[in-house]
């Protein structure tokens, strides 16, 4: 007799929540050699309290050679020596805990690094306990790799390895062999892993990838697509991959399988959550097919709001396109992270537009679902420019000049604007990707003495959005598409509430008359309503 596993309680303290996303080299250096660590992040975590967010998610801290930074691991359940130990990190639990605070944290699981023991073990030989732990083929009678996948960084997705004499498959870095999630054993494990974190006391999990993780296998050619007038969400259109239907490399339907195995091991532990990454150019779609019903994740993120177009036209399309195959599915609505250009440059340009800055977070905070906020974008930092010879990312390395990769993303936090490497550490070293000079005007030291600055702006915001469950919980329904306004109405019980927002640089025409409202770069003209060049409207609705 099959016997049913008890579900842990689950107060769905995600559902709406605010994520701040700590990318840990660049967040705060506590031992001066210019790397930033968990004691530093434990030291500034008042700073996302402060901020008025739910939770926390840390880039990983992992055991890694740092190829990838961190998303080549090679122990799942250790910390690096640079970021610290163990007991660091649960230091860094326990203060979050304490200021209120969850903590998500990465989990790389579609692929290792090279130097992990079970991929050492799996490429001995063909016949050894972990051989299928990993993505191994046959060369083609020429030699040639078994088909023609392409890796996201650039070249074949394929390696070839002398002492197999057979190809590995790797999605990224070639120093990132993809794991064989056909193989049972390799999903044990990873489920393994994970349980060792949430007994030591995480809130949560953000899913690397999760849409990498099973192949096709019967290894099928990719259909080609010619170079697009301009890239996918996950790739710039300079780079080979965009080039490809990924038909076969990626997002297979056994994944779904994977994903319930992964649920329903949270479901044994109170309170928890899952977000996913999505990589795909069906994005929100998938993101709806991942998170609905109650066996999957809680929630997933694309890159379809992390796109260069903030016209109000393509936003609309997103969100209708979401809202059309949501079922259950739940959104967390990212416009910036570690693995994209800046939000003030990508949306702002050269000069972002401060009325553009402070529409953005609005905007994101009223779309229906969880936000994830990525550290600096509530300083409005601008993209770092980072000169060739001092770049760090292989990505950018790679595809220079036409993409010049994530470092401009990556800088240091500007804590201090007089201090030493813009207050990011104590000690004399330079921090392993260099401030940028630019940065010193939006320091977090300056903006908490200015009231009007964007930071406070982002904690009012914050607070606001509280108060309002129809902004938390809310339905969404979206008013007509228009050239101009984006503008949608969001419910709940009594609450009903038009959001509305002129992502243009140009004033724009009416909407309807309202009774009453809040709004910033809005008003009335006469019974009508104007927008000023990037104004945000929030009114009650009878």
């Amino acid at each position: 007799m099959d016997v049913v596993p008890t579900l842990a309680p689950n107060d769905g303290w995600w559902r709406g929540a605010v994520i701040y996303q700590i990318y840990p080299r660049s967040f705060a250096d506590g031992n001066g050699d210019g790397i930033g660590d968990l004691a530093g992040i434990t030291a500034r975590l008042d700073h996302a309290a402060r901020l008025g967010v739910d939770a926390v998610w840390l880039s990983p801290f992992f055991r890694s050679p740092m190829k990838d930074f961190g998303y080549d691991v090679s122990d799942y359940r250790d910390v690096d020596p640079m970021f610290g130990t163990l007991d660091d990190f649960r230091a860094l639990l326990a203060r979050a805990h304490q200021l209120g605070l969850k903590v998500i944290i990465d989990q790389v699981l579609s692929h290792s690094s090279d130097r992990h023991p079970w991929f050492l073990e799996s490429r001995r030989s063909r016949d050894n306990p972990r051989a299928d732990w990993y993505v191994w083929a046959d060369a083609k009678p020429d030699g040639t790799p078994p088909n023609n996948w392409l890796s996201v960084f650039g070249g074949s997705a394929w390696q070839w390895d002398t002492g197999r004499c057979q190809y590995y498959l790797h999605n990224f870095l070639a120093s990132q062999p993809d794991l064989n999630f056909h193989h049972a054993p390799v999903r044990e494990a990873l489920l393994d892993m994970m349980r060792f974190w949430l007994d030591l006391g995480v809130d949560g999990f953000r899913l690397d990838a999760i849409n990498f993780c099973y192949h096709d296998a019967s290894l099928r050619d990719n259909p080609g697509r010619g170079r697009p007038a301009a890239g996918d969400p996950t790739a710039p259109a300079s780079n080979p991959y965009a080039w490809q239907l990924h038909r076969h490399d990626k997002s297979q339907p056994e994944a779904l399988d994977f994903v319930r195995e992964v649920r329903r091991l949270m479901d044994g532990y109170p309170h928890t959550t899952t977000v996913g990454e999505i990589g795909d150019e069906a994005g929100v779609a998938m993101v709806a097919q991942y998170t609905d019903g109650g066996d999957r994740l809680h929630m997933a993120y694309c890159f379809d709001l992390l796109s260069p177009d903030a016209t109000a036209r393509y936003v609309h399309g997103v969100i209708e396109r979401f809202e059309a195959v949501a079922g259950q599915g739940w959104a967390c609505w990212a416009l910036s992270n570690h693995d994209c250009m800046r939000l003030a440059s990508r949306w702002g340009g050269a000069e972002p537009p401060p009325a553009l800055l402070r529409l953005a977070p609005a905007l994101q905070l009223s779309l229906r679902g969880s936000s994830c906020i990525y550290q600096g974008d509530e300083l409005g930092l601008p993209e770092a420019e980072v000169p060739f010879e001092l770049l760090q990312d292989p990505y950018g390395i790679a595809m220079w000049p036409e993409f010049k990769g994530r470092d401009g993303c990556r800088t240091p936090m500007p804590w201090e604007a007089d201090g030493p490497h813009l207050g990011f550490g104590s000690g004399e070293r330079a921090p392993w990707l260099p401030a940028d000079p630019l940065h010193r005007l939006h320091a977090v030291d300056r903006q908490e003495a200015d009231p009007g600055s964007l930071l406070h702006h982002y904690r009012h915001l914050l607070r606001w959005r509280r108060r309002h469950p129809a902004l938390v919980q809310g339905t969404l329904r979206l008013w007509p598409v228009h050239e101009q306004l984006l503008a949608f109405e969001r419910a709940d019980g009594d609450e009903r509430l038009l959001c509305a927002f002129n992502l243009s640089p140009r004033a724009a025409g009416a909407l309807q008359p309202l009774d009453e409202g809040v709004c910033q770069g809005a008003g009335r003209d006469g019974a009508a309503l104007r927008f000023e060049p990037w104004g945000v409207l929030f009114a009650r609705l009878a």
